[in-house]
């Protein structure tokens, strides 16, 4: 074993269970309807009792809200609904005084066109902030039409150009308009990101990033039209000249050099899909870019890759390839990985890989939580998902969707659609399964008015199953499903060199009702029996010492609906 790996085995956030927290919707302090920092600090005692070493914090900086905070205007400014600086410095210091570290988005690929480095680059040609962002003159076409300058689609729909009549050019934004893209071939713009949205608060005592959109900042030029794979659509997918560009890790090995290489900090990078090989390179430790990276083989599932809301179906055969991928990911390198289910832009996890009917909510919840407790790499929770939250109702109206990806879709659907009845229920059954929104609704802390979010109207309107999926109802209920999370992130930490660390591998591939896998670490070895289906199961007798069951009474040979076992071989 390399000087590298076994320096890099010792990393605190190798064996950290992280938990990510939506600070709009998840808890209110004054009443105005919406999250914010003194409510999060109220609830740190509730998050370290669950067994959680980070916490990390979506976007709370200063932002219009186009985008949930994902478009900033100030980096070194914090959102006024959400709290001050003040209120910022003192969750820095009370989670900390838990023994836990914080990390925050890194939001680097664009900002807000409220920015003050935007407002200067679209003020004239010749600002000297001009070539921070990424602008181009319009295509004209045979008909004498201004056109975008390329054929490229936002991942928010429509073109990914903006028009701004004031310079008569078109600004880059592969999200919404109002997320210029940032030009990362102008050092300058490179040095002022790293000091603005990186130093600053390092310097003020958080522990890492988790990184957005970590795979865009460095685009193909000369910048040109994509080919032509959805026929139907005026814009396409713009992946193969934005996604894993040419100087993309150049990019990464400076900001490591330059900056996260000077803390002791965890960065995690949303960098989306690619081959295990291209994905290596960003989370290699002899490459000194980023700790580890979100693999979306698993959360992907169901969707198509050119329209995520589109669903297509999918097996527990394909579930377990897509673990499979994940677990073996890092297998024989230097690398380290990540495990999740849900975060802010996933549907969750019950809903979509378990059973949310009341007959097997709880049992299904932690039959995932077994499997996610015994997976390899750095575990993280998104809020809510502990007690079980589940997708809001079919009959939701698109009024209450409140994500400016789900309007969009819904928007462009409508404009081509809107008279065919039939195309646009299917529209909102696919945002019933698959929508960023399921992921935002405020978090159900107990039966009372609002789930006990907010005294006031909640800024998104709460699940209705709130008097049925709370914290109060389940905190001092040993069998509750947050009880239950308690338990399983105890035995992983217990466990952590063969759970966290352990070699992964499947013993019933074609099985599409159970899953059963083992992990192995040097002579120690688990057997994990998962029954994915609403029917009893058989399984062979196990020479070994059960060390976790999701019912009262385990039956043998016989695994009922949604039971799961966790055995220690002899």
């Amino acid at each position: 074993m390399s000087d590298v790996t076994t320096a890099l085995d010792q990393k605190w956030w190798k064996n950290a269970t992280v938990y990510q927290i939506w600070p709009a919707s998840y808890k209110d302090s004054n009443g105005d309807g919406v999250g914010d920092i003194p409510g999060i600090i109220s609830t740190l005692d509730y998050v370290k009792d669950l067994g959680v070493d980070v916490v990390w914090l979506s976007p709370m900086f200063d932002s219009p809200q186009d985008d949930m905070g994902y478009d900033i205007s100030n980096y070194e400014g914090i959102y006024p609904k959400y709290g001050t600086m003040t209120d910022m410095d003192n969750l820095i210091e009370e989670t900390h005084k838990r023994g836990m570290k914080l990390i925050l988005d890194l939001v680097i690929n664009h900002t807000s066109n409220e920015h003050d480095w935007f407002k200067e680059s679209r003020s004239s040609k010749t600002n000297p902030k001009r070539d921070w962002y990424i602008w181009r003159p319009p295509r004209i076409d045979e008909n004498g039409n201004r056109q975008p300058p390329t054929n490229w689609k936002s991942h928010f729909s429509g073109s990914a150009w903006a028009y701004d009549e004031l310079t008569d050019e078109y600004y880059l934004h592969l999200f919404a308009k109002s997320q210029p893209d940032l030009n990362w071939e102008n050092p300058e713009t490179r040095e002022a990101i790293y000091k603005s949205a990186m130093k600053f608060w390092f310097d003020k005592g958080i522990n890492g990033f988790r990184i957005d959109t970590a795979g865009l900042y460095s685009k193909t030029y000369p910048i040109r039209d994509v080919p032509i794979i959805v026929p139907d659509q005026e814009f396409q997918p713009a992946e193969v000249y934005t996604h894993n560009g040419p100087r993309i890790h150049e990019f990464h090995k400076e900001m490591f050099s330059k900056v996260t290489s000077n803390y002791d900090a965890m960065t995690v990078g949303e960098v989306g899909s690619g081959s295990r090989e291209e994905s290596l390179k960003y989370v290699s430790a002899k490459e000194k870019e980023m700790n580890m990276i979100f693999l979306f083989d698993v959360v992907l599932l169901g969707a198509q890759p050119t329209d995520r809301y589109r669903p297509k179906k999918f097996t527990l055969v394909d579930f377990k390839d897509a673990v499979k991928r994940q677990c073996e990911f890092v297998s024989g390198t230097d690398a380290w990985s990540t495990v999740f289910l849900e975060n802010h832009d996933l549907p969750r996890s019950i809903t979509r890989f378990g059973n949310a009917s009341k007959k097997y909510h709880d049992k299904s919840g932690k039959l995932l939580a077994m499997m996610e407790a015994a997976l390899t790499g750095t575990l993280f929770i998104y809020q809510g998902q502990e007690i079980g939250m589940t997708n809001f109702s079919r009959d939701w109206d698109i009024s209450d969707y409140q994500d400016i990806d789900s309007k969009n879709y819904y928007k462009q659907i409508k404009e081509k659609n809107g008279n065919d009845k039939k195309k646009m229920q299917q529209v909102m059954d696919n945002l019933a399964l698959r929508a960023r929104d399921h992921a935002r609704t405020p978090v159900q802390w107990d039966d009372s008015a609002n789930a006990g979010f907010s005294t006031g109207k909640p800024w998104m309107r709460v699940n209705d199953n709130y008097k049925e999926i709370n914290v109060k109802s389940q905190v001092n209920d040993p069998n509750s499903l947050l009880s239950f999370y308690k338990q399983v992130l105890k035995l992983r930490q217990a466990y952590k060199n063969l759970f966290i660390h352990g070699d992964f591998e499947i013993l019933d591939h074609e099985n599409k009702d159970m899953f059963t896998f083992t992990k192995t670490h040097e002579d120690k070895k688990a057997l994990v029996v998962l029954n994915f289906s609403e029917t009893n199961q058989t399984i062979q007798s196990i020479e070994g010492e059960m060390i976790l069951s999701n019912v009262d009474q385990v039956n043998g040979s016989t695994l009922s609906p949604y039971e799961g076992r966790i055995y220690l071989l002899q």
